[in-house]
């Protein structure tokens, strides 16, 4: 069978979530016997982050000379040269009335969003006509508006959902043209299946949605015991978080926050956090206020996240919202024990309260919930070993079949 996975974008050099799922499928799907392809559309050169199978073919349709109609920038100058400023005025003003005929020549800004979108849409039509797959896997809800726009397909399309589903098409967490969720919310008729994480999550997708539901969380690599949490004396005790540096949403902000209140009580202990993102100037301006460079490190990205781990002691994941953490589950499975807000989607799923970690309902609450396991080896312990062994089930063999047995099902048309 040859299976297409479309993700128009953020695949190439893409370290996140999203594109390690879809490596994940295109290699259990591979090894299942079927031809896979990834397709993508990014202006960038480059290579996929995660390992893929030999037979896994990646293509890159991106092309320059699809009828994209693109705005002039509008930027202030910064500078102090006066004759330079004027100029730039002066360039600015042009670009705005530029922009406005742009636009009035497409019917609005509505009419150049579809405009945009259409081109874009009838070239993935051409091209995956050319590929001719037998299904399509989209690998999110933008990923199918852009091959599905006034087009359809005669093969199966089963969307994969690596969030809380309305995420994906709705403002809830970040503003959204009112054209651009409607029309997210109309792709959803498109689909023949939806994959969703959690069986809560169904509740929370489209009513233009009417094909079939299916519930396949993400896998979690099994942690050789050689490679899970070191429980060995050492001299100093490690918190750790592994996430992008987006503070908006991972919240590094409050783990700093609370290391800093308990920094001077327990001496032997340091906050480490790993990862990349917009927000490395703030928090590193954060840590400087509070003179602790030498407690609190942004140690960048880690290409050893499972080394990282089995040297800490407590995982602090204070997101505000998530989907299905691929960190938090890494840092279970190697034998840690967790903190999160119980307002956390994803997390609230995964972290079983007093058992695996703490579910906090607020700052306080995490602090007081922190010091209990900075002050408690053996809750640590106790914790971590029950944090590892809930990971099982989330297992990478029984994942990959259950996705096997979905591809099976599909009627094709």
């Amino acid at each position: 069978m040859k299976i297409l996975l479309v993700q128009h974008e953020h695949f190439i050099n893409g370290a996140g979530g999203t594109e390690k799922i879809c490596s994940f499928l295109a290699n259990t799907l591979s090894l299942a016997g079927h031809q896979v392809t990834i397709a993508t559309h990014q202006d960038i050169s480059g290579k996929p982050v995660y390992p893929l199978e030999d037979k896994v073919t990646v293509t890159n349709i991106f092309n320059p000379d699809i009828g994209q109609v693109h705005l002039f920038p509008l930027y202030n100058y910064k500078g102090k040269n006066p004759f330079r400023w004027v100029l730039r005025k002066i360039e600015k003003k042009r670009n705005k009335l530029r922009n406005q005929r742009l636009i009035q020549s497409k019917g609005g800004p509505d009419g150049l969003y579809r405009y945009n979108l259409s081109c874009r849409s009838k070239y993935w039509k051409s091209r995956i006509d050319e590929m001719n797959p037998d299904v399509i896997i989209t690998m999110s809800i933008g990923s199918l508006l852009e091959i599905t726009y006034q087009n359809t397909y005669d093969v199966p399309i089963v969307n994969s959902v690596n969030g809380r589903p309305d995420y994906d098409y709705t403002d809830v967490l970040w503003p959204r043209k009112q054209i651009e969720t409607a029309l997210l919310k109309e792709s959803f008729k498109k689909l023949d299946v939806i994959q969703v994480l959690f069986e809560s999550y169904t509740a929370f997708l489209p009513e233009t949605f009417h094909g079939t539901t299916v519930v396949i969380p993400n896998p979690v690599p099994a942690i050789s015991p050689e490679s899970q949490v070191n429980r060995q004396k050492k001299e100093r005790c490690r918190i750790i978080n592994i996430g992008s540096l987006v503070d908006d949403c991972k919240k590094q902000s409050i783990a700093i926050d609370l290391f800093s209140r308990l920094s001077a009580k327990y001496d032997r202990w340091d906050l480490h956090l790993f990862g990349i993102g917009a927000d490395y100037d703030t928090l590193q301006q954060r840590i400087d206020d509070y003179n602790l460079n030498d407690r609190i490190f942004l140690r960048g990205f880690t290409s050893r996240p499972l080394e990282e781990l089995s040297h800490a002691d407590i995982f602090i994941f204070p997101s505000r919202y998530e989907g299905f953490p691929l960190a938090l589950t890494e840092a279970m499975a190697s034998g840690l024990p967790s903190l999160g807000f119980i307002d956390c989607s994803g997390v609230n799923q995964l972290i079983k309260d007093e058992v695996t970690g703490f579910l906090c309902r607020d700052e306080n609450e995490m602090l007081q919930r922190l010091e209990e396991l900075m002050n408690s080896e053996t809750l640590r312990l106790e914790m971590g070993i029950n944090a590892r062994t809930s990971m099982e089930s989330y297992s990478e063999d029984k994942i990959a079949q259950q996705w096997r047995d979905l591809i099976g099902s599909l009627q094709l048309k």
